[in-house]
């Protein structure tokens, strides 16, 4: 019996990292191209774009580009059911020079490309 462990821990391993490594979870996908946009990180964002986006990926990426501060606020993201949308809370919150400026976090489309979740840009 003893010799049998390493073979079923080897097993339940490579089955953990299948599972783990499929689609994701589309919630987290909208929170990382969410952060990546507050920092102006154009690779990252280039990931997390669905491929109707990807012309829009300079402007992505320069939304907030230059401000003095920007950070998001209290963001919470979680999939509407087994949708293709995410609803978010929270804000981001920028600084342009002197003037503050919120941007409620609202509902984003998702679709899966490629075995993961993409961002597709805001839905109602």
């Amino acid at each position: 019996m003893k010799k049998w462990i390493p073979a079923i821990v080897l097993s339940m391993m490579a089955l953990a990292a299948c599972s783990s490594g499929g689609a994701g979870d589309p919630a987290k996908t909208v929170e990382q191209y969410l952060q990546a946009k507050v920092s102006a990180d154009a690779e990252a964002i280039r990931g997390l774009l669905c491929s109707e986006m990807e012309a829009d990926l300079e402007r992505e990426s320069m939304t907030f580009a230059g401000l003095v501060d920007v950070k998001l606020e209290g963001m919470a993201c979680v999939r509407d059911g087994d949708t293709n949308t995410v609803r978010c809370q929270g804000k981001i919150v920028a600084t342009y020079g002197t003037e503050k400026t919120d941007f409620p976090l609202v509902a984003y489309r998702v679709v899966q490309e490629d075995g993961e979740w993409k961002w597709c840009g805001e839905t109602q």
